[in-house]
């Protein structure tokens, strides 16, 4: 059996097996990613439009480092260790694993999900690891709903 490190944050290495255990059980499989640093309406609004598409919602987050090759040094604001509880605290959200990497293929490749959504800012992009699932599924993104957004606000009001 995998090993929880928390209520449902699952290590790296024990994704596959939790995949498989789920497969056995006959549930849909949705898998999804983000940084989700400052977590808004937006990632939540999109988090439950993707469990509504399977029976177990899996999400990937970016650790400290991969955010900051991605987003700047300054990033990620929040810690990758409150960004995980928070997230394994919503509803919508049944399992979180961290990755390392700038993309998630590798989780995606073991996961096997039938369903990857990502936002709708993906329209016309590959999306790393759609290979890899059944099926992929865009969710349309909610206008002004951004964690940059959120950050200049706060940097103007500074």
């Amino acid at each position: 059996e995998p090993a929880i490190t928390s209520a449902r944050q699952v290590a790296p290495e024990e994704i596959e097996q939790l995949a498989e255990r789920l497969r056995r059980e006959g549930k849909r499989i949705v898998f999804t990613n983000d940084c989700f640093d400052l977590l808004h309406r937006g990632h939540v609004e999109y988090l439950t439009a993707s469990r509504k598409l399977g029976d177990v919602l899996i999400v990937g987050v970016n650790s400290d480092e991969s955010v900051r090759r991605l987003k700047g040094p300054e990033r990620p604001i929040v810690p990758q260790t409150n960004r995980l509880h928070i997230l394994s605290t919503l509803r919508s959200v049944d399992y979180v694993v961290m990755f390392d990497a700038d993309t998630p293929v590798d989780l995606i490749r073991l996961i096997r999900p039938d369903v990857l959504t990502k936002g709708g800012d993906y329209l016309g992009q590959q999306v790393p690891g759609a290979e890899f699932a059944k099926q992929l599924h865009l969710i349309p993104y909610i206008d002004g709903c951004s964690t940059t957004l959120a950050i200049d606000r706060i940097r103007k009001a500074a």
